[in-house]
Order: structure tokens, then C-alpha cells, then sequence
């Protein structure tokens, strides 16, 4: 087979080019591919296994417990695409590991969010399921992060996070020559009164699929933008990474845990070491 065929059942996948035999349980997804530095410099090994396109995928190993990474590209669509693609070829755990705007006054700049569950203000999710399907990590993921977070002694919130499908307009900032969207005045208020915590551009559409496709899924995000205090840095890429690969680690602890008990599933019962 080659990745010059989109049939879906083709093992070799059309974008990302992969095959069954290339990448872990366990995938990351970041959506800049130059960001695979960042998460591979956490790992004891890696080798790039496909790059095509915005999709750039590397395996390798955290001490014995097998990782991957693929990067997404910018947006739900392409991040979907990932899923879909990751999911055909035996995935069954996908993390993304991004950035994103803080909108409340307790996310400052380089924060980590762990999203609980999504907004889904993105439309590619909604080509998948009614809109009022929830998008939901999964308990297991956020477990993982938080407990990887704890270890790693990083500044942290746990919450809610808006998806939306532009970084302008989509996210309450004025477009070109000032444009403003209807209702962008009033969108990140609205949103702070709901608690939701942050807004960024992948999250609800991968967590919509992996409920869809019965994968394991979270997200952790690093906060660029305080968009309180109008305060911009690209920080803390490197405290995602490292919170998120040894969240799969954990995982990997917790599916051992469950193998050697009667459980059915991981629960807070059953420790993690």
C-alpha cells in the first residue's frame, strides 16, 4: 500500500502517511510541527516516521512506555483529519499539546490549562454529531495531566476551553483595518461568566471525535495570550510538553494497574506510581 490512496481502509494513510506499524498507542498532537523539538527533547529516543503536508510524525520511547507525536497544523479541520487518520491506524490515546489565550484573571502567561471539557464554537466537529453533543475528556487523560502537572510542580488550571475556527474574529480580536465581528465586543465576558477558562483552536473538535471513536483524549495548553492584561509571550511550550509526556506515562501505569486488578477501568482506587 502507499499514501498515494485516500480509501480509507488503505493502511498506509493519505495525509499524514503513516501505517499501523509507525506510531504508538499514545499520540500527541501539537498543532506547530516545529514544536516536535519541544516534546521530543523529553523523550529517551525518537525517529521521524512521516512528513507531509502540516502533519509531521515522530515515535519513540519515554524509558519503556512507547509515544508518539503528530503535529496537526492549525484548526480543527486538519486536527480532525490527524484523529481520523491516527484512529485507522490502531491510536487509541491522543493528547494535544498546545497554546492558547487565558481569559480569566487567574491564567497568566505560561500557565498550563487542562481542559475538562470544550466549547464547541468550531464548526468541523459539527459535521460529526448534533451540536449539542458534549466534548469531554476523558477522566483517565485528565487524571494523568493533573497528576503529571503535581509532580512536575507547574502552575496549572483545570476547566472548561472555548474551540473556535479563527484566531481573530472567531476569538473576540479585531480583523483587518479594525474589523469587528458581530458580537465580538461581548464574547470573552460572556465567557469568563461561564467560567469557561481559556480559547485556542483544536481542543473540542479532538475531544468531540475521540468520544465519537471511543479514544482515550485530553488537551494541555500553554497560556500565550493573558487576554485580561493584554500581556503576549510565546512561554512555556516546554512545560506542556514534559506535563503531557509524562502524562503518558502515567497512562501507562494506570492501564498496568487495571490489567492486575478486577476493574474495568482506572479509578482514583487504584494507585499510580
Amino acid at each position: 500500500m502507499t499514501g498515494d490512496s485516500e480509501d480509507p481502509n488503505d493502511e498506509t494513510q493519505y495525509h499524514l502517511e503513516v501505517g499501523p506499524d509507525d506510531v504508538a498507542d499514545a499520540t500527541l498532537l501539537p498543532g506547530d510541527p516545529d514544536r516536535l523539538g519541544t516534546i521530543t527533547d523529553q523523550w529517551d529516543a525518537s525517529t521521524e516516521v512521516a512528513r507531509h503536508r502540516e502533519y509531521r510524525t515522530v515515535t519513540g520511547r519515554v524509558d519503556d512506555v512507547p509515544i508518539s507525536a503528530c503535529s496537526t497544523g492549525i484548526g480543527s479541520p486538519s486536527a480532525a483529519i490527524a484523529v481520523e487518520e491516527l484512529a485507522r491506524v490502531g491510536v487509541g490515546t491522543v493528547i494535544r499539546v498546545g497554546s492558547c489565550g487565558g481569559i480569566q484573571p487567574e491564567t497568566d502567561v505560561g500557565d498550563l490549562v487542562i481542559t475538562s471539557g470544550a466549547v464547541r464554537q468550531e464548526g468541523t466537529s459539527d459535521e460529526y454529531v448534533r451540536s449539542d453533543y458534549p466534548a469531554t475528556a476523558s477522566h483517565e487523560v485528565v487524571t494523568a495531566l493533573i497528576a503529571a502537572a503535581e509532580r512536575l510542580d507547574y502552575e496549572y488550571h483545570v476547566g472548561v476551553t472555548m474551540s473556535a475556527d479563527s484566531f481573530y474574529a472567531g476569538q473576540g480580536r479585531p480583523g483587518f483595518g479594525g474589523f469587528e465581528a458581530a458580537g465580538s465586543e461581548t464574547l470573552l465576558e460572556e465567557l469568563r461568566e461561564v467560567n469557561v477558562l481559556n480559547v485556542e483552536m483544536e481542543a473540542s473538535a479532538i475531544l468531540t471525535l475521540a468520544n465519537v471513536y471511543g479514544l482515550r483524549a485530553g488537551a494541555v495548553c500553554s497560556v500565550y495570550a493573558d487576554r485580561t492584561s493584554g500581556e503576549f509571550r510565546t512561554t512555556g511550550d516546554d512545560r506542556a510538553a514534559e506535563t503531557a509526556t509524562l502524562a503518558v506515562k502515567l497512562l501507562a501505569a494506570m492501564d498496568d494497574r487495571v490489567a492486575a486488578s478486577d476493574a474495568d477501568r482506572w479509578h482514583p482506587g487504584l494507585s499510580i506510581e
